[in-house]
């Protein structure tokens, strides 16, 4: 009785654990995109580099890390993942100390200075941090809750504690700036910085003491066989791989661009604390998408992933067409952030509304996506789970063909490449995630039996 009663105990500490680590995740992941404005002020096609790298990391480090867990163990992993993490935060916040007067090379005539390439570097770092985390926090959150409905409903709850710090983090960005100029540096957002590196140090020990249960492994010297197909043989895997890739592109792209946008205070009509109220405005989407969350975690048992991701695709085309065609003459009032008067309403394009709305949409499809891409899969189920991972790079690289268009056409224009991005998902939910491949076999009928490298 007494073991059985510590068991619980342990594996509700541990499930503590890793619901902070997944506000972690999304912590270090949404400081990018806010960021982002002030080297925008410097460079400007630099707006969303930083998010770039730090999304390249998954495409580096998605196979590697899902290696690391399986020969050094979870706690082992996320142990490592903290150091990581620590390291990145400290290179972004060195950015803001030393380089600002050392030339490295030019871009179009414009000298590129030495900190902004140690922001790059401590952002591609965090990249790995949140990939090793991603790796770990996800099959051990459903290990612990018992697989199923069971272990789905924790993830689902670690996910509503994800966006609740994405809420937040561009929120205290926008705080600390409050309106960016040539003069604005990492510098001015260094508090949050230093709670970022103490986050970590305390996260270390708190993992350090807590006790992770870990799967069993295949014993050493034991034989394994070949397998004859691989999670690349199955049509609806492969176009759920391309899904997941435009999906967290979008994902980071809607509120990232929009950021730019409101800051932009010669197209937003924003003339005070333009900064902040961008930063306060795109919180709301991310409170929306965990509000999105908390409701699919209730209708899940009883509504589809089909269903919900054909909804959620069309919901999001519409809204966001929305946004493209509204003048932004039209202005509405948005919970926002002045410097002066503190939490306020402010008023903003009304395209704005539209784009924060989308978080309800958004909220559902990683799941929805995830889990139509893998069914039927059997023993291919976590090779194709490490190809997953690889695709979070499109929150890197889609965010940045819609900032380059931003840039060169306009920022409503560019929400064409998100329109784009959603009508596939549409086709998906529709038409693509129907598995046409159920001749292959899928049972572990070889208990160490192997899939085709990925």
């Amino acid at each position: 009785m007494n073991s059985n009663i510590q068991s619980k105990k342990g594996n509700t500490a541990a499930i503590i654990a890793m619901f902070f680590l997944f506000a972690m995740i999304s912590f270090v992941t949404n400081l990018a995109a806010p960021l982002g404005t002030i080297w925008k002020h410097h460079y400007e096609w630099a707006g969303m580099v930083g998010n770039f790298m730090n999304f390249l990391a998954y495409l580096v480090m998605g196979i590697p890390a899902g290696t690391l867990l399986t020969r050094i163990g979870y706690k082992n992993t996320t142990l490592w993942a903290m150091g990581v993490g620590l390291t990145g935060i400290i290179l972004q916040w060195l950015s803001g100390q030393v380089g600002a007067d050392i030339q490295t090379f030019s871009v179009d005539g414009m000298p590129v200075m030495l900190n902004f390439l140690i922001y790059l570097l401590g952002a591609f770092i965090c990249g790995f941090c949140v990939c090793m985390l991603n790796t770990a926090v996800n099959p051990l959150l459903n290990m612990l809750g018992g697989g199923g409905n069971s272990g789905n409903q924790l993830i689902q709850l670690g996910g509503s504690l994800n966006s609740a710090a994405g809420t937040v983090t561009p929120l205290l960005v926008g705080m600390l700036i409050g309106t960016v100029t040539k003069d604005t540096s990492i510098t001015d957002v260094s508090p949050l910085l230093y709670i970022a590196m103490a986050v970590f140090v305390f996260a270390f020990f708190v993992i350090l003491a807590v006790r992770i249960p870990e799967p069993p492994r295949a014993a050493k010297g034991s034989s394994k066989v070949k397998a004859t197909h691989s999670a690349w043989n199955f049509r609806h895997t492969v176009l759920g791989v391309i899904g997941i890739f435009f999906y967290v592109g979008l994902e980071v792209g809607i509120p990232g661009v929009m950021i730019f946008y409101l800051s932009d205070s010669s197209v937003s009509g924003i003339t005070e604390n333009a900064t902040a109220v961008a930063g306060a405005v795109a919180s709301v989407y991310w409170l929306l998408m965990l509000v999105g969350r908390l409701s699919s975690s209730a209708i899940s048992a009883r509504v589809s992933s089909r269903t919900q991701l054909m909804c959620a695709a069309g919901g999001a085309i519409v809204l966001v067409v929305l946004a493209i065609f509204f003048s932004p003459e039209i202005k509405v009032s948005m919970p926002a952030y002045s410097v002066e008067d503190g939490f306020t309403l402010a008023k903003v394009p009304i395209s704005a509304l539209f784009l924060v709305l989308c978080g309800l949409f958004t909220s559902v499809m990683w799941g929805a996506i995830f889990n139509l891409a893998v069914e039927g899969l059997g023993k291919y189920t976590a090779q194709a789970s490490g190809i997953f991972m690889m695709m979070v790079v499109g929150g890197g690289v889609m965010p940045l063909i819609q900032n380059a268009i931003a840039n060169s056409i306009g920022y409503m224009v560019s929400y064409w490449l998100v329109v784009g991005m959603l009508a596939y998902l549409l086709y998906y939910a529709v038409v693509g995630s129907r598995n046409v491949n159920r001749d292959i076999p899928v049972d572990a009928d070889e208990e160490n039996q192997i899939p085709d490298a990925v």
